[in-house]
């Protein structure tokens, strides 16, 4: 308690938004001032149903509902730009709960990382689409017919950059203002897409900073009448779209980059570390994409790599090495979308590549010349659908030892759930193609 509210002193807080991200990487939250915070944090509750819920706030699991024990992490408090002396927490569930919430899946792999001599530096890189459109708009549209923000908007335009720089320049200082680590922001492929770049940083923080960047954007958006969407494909109209993440391994003693090498070239260490991703990346796909949406991003033609091949630079695999004598030396995990979630994608790129560490795996050979559609000699396809990468996912032995089975059977459920909730569903171009037939 004495270093909570040491932190709240130093922050200068009197409101604290307190919460943690579920699934869907939705922050469920309660907001509190000061006193009434610290009054709470002394037996710190919040209701576990969140742990049950799908991203329609629907139920497909747990067996009792009750207002659960949380542990507040104090290390993860940053402001809270959208009013004044505000900051945001996380609070985790720790009771029944705790062995299916994505933050505590990461943060055991992490700890892994850490009895091997590693530490973990990451960062997420998002491409989102902004819409012309507000809340109330896109559903007296029905959500469809969406109004385009900057049509006329190329692959790194400048007169895109030019003629909304200052939108940007905005949406720069709302990440900012949350305290995270941003590399860069600025125009991407089609109409109204951006892209926001993250830097590196430690551990659990990487995946902190992704999601409250994605919460940032939304409500950025939101506030300037306009929609961000994080949904991997909008329709023909619009790029598909992902959510990048770049790895490298540090020796805890000496925080040298070990995925560095002296000739520059990727090195064993991390050839091993992809051959833990070429091993278990496909049974456990369903953890970094784990919406129907998603998988239509993944559709033949389209940008997105269709297995763990993997290749020096080349922005056509699933994995990318960018191999260095220096520090710079790292892994790009190209395939996840952008509604990806932060925790179980950076559990799921760790926990596989430490397996190839641990295990002394050979990777399969650098792929050449391969295209998105190309399946390389010796790489797993990635599962066509979410019905078919939950199956996968449920007979794995590899999710179950590094993810344990308390979450992959809640988790399973959840992906059910998705799966299901959109089989009935028939879009206005499947009736254009066989209504008359």
């Amino acid at each position: 308690m004495k270093n909570l509210t040491k932190q709240l002193e130093a922050f200068g807080a009197e409101v604290i938004h307190v919460g943690q991200f579920d699934y869907s990487s939705v922050f469920r939250e309660r907001r509190l001032r000061k006193a009434s915070f610290l009054e709470w944090a002394k037996d710190p509750r919040f209701a576990n149903v969140i742990a049950y819920w799908d991203s329609n706030d629907s139920l497909f699991g747990g067996n009792s509902y009750y207002t659960e024990e949380v542990a507040i992490d104090s290390e993860s408090m940053r402001r809270y730009p959208n009013e004044d002396d505000a900051v945001v927490v996380i609070a985790e569930l720790c009771g029944e709960a705790k062995e299916v919430m994505p933050r505590h899946v990461l943060r055991q792999q992490i700890e892994r990382a850490e009895k091997m001599g590693f530490d973990v530096d990451a960062a997420f890189e998002f491409e989102f689409i902004l819409l012309d459109e507000t809340d109330v708009s896109v559903r007296e549209r029905g959500f469809q017919g969406l109004q385009k923000f900057a049509p006329d908007n190329k692959c790194w335009s400048g007169t895109t950059a030019a003629t909304h720089a200052g939108l940007v320049a905005a949406m720069e200082a709302e990440a900012l203002a949350y305290d995270i680590a941003l590399f860069g922001i600025g125009g991407e492929l089609g109409a109204g897409c951006f892209e926001g770049t993250l830097a590196a940083t430690r551990g659990l923080k990487a995946a902190d900073d992704a999601a409250f960047f994605r919460l940032a954007m939304r409500a950025f958006a939101r506030k300037h009448n306009l929609t961000a969407s994080f949904m991997p494909y909008l329709g023909n109209d619009y790029p598909g779209i992902g959510g990048h993440i770049t790895m490298s391994l540090k020796d805890r003693k000496t925080g040298k980059n070990l995925f560095s090498d002296a000739h520059g070239k990727t090195s064993e260490m991390t050839k091993k570390f992809i051959a833990g991703m070429t091993v278990s990346v496909p049974e456990c796909f369903a953890l970094c994409t784990n919406s129907v949406n998603a998988y239509r991003r993944l559709a033949p033609g389209s940008w997105a790599p269709k297995s763990v091949s993997w290749a020096e630079y080349t922005f056509t695999t699933a994995v990318r090495s960018v191999p260095s004598k220096g520090e710079s030396a790292r892994l790009e995990f190209r395939s996840p979308p952008a509604d990806c979630n932060p925790y179980l994608t950076m559990a799921l790129m760790l926990g596989s590549g430490l397996d190839g560490i641990e295990n002394n795996l050979s990777a399969i050979p650098a792929a050449e010349a391969a295209g998105p559609d190309d399946i390389p000699e010796g790489a797993k396809p990635f599962p066509k659908d979410l019905c078919d990468a939950t199956d996968k996912l449920e007979h794995s032995d590899h999710a179950v030892r590094l993810f344990g089975k308390p979450f992959v059977e809640n988790f399973v459920k959840a992906c059910r759930l998705e799966d299901a909730s959109l089989r009935t569903a028939v879009s206005a171009e499947e009736r254009q193609r066989y209504l008359e037939l």
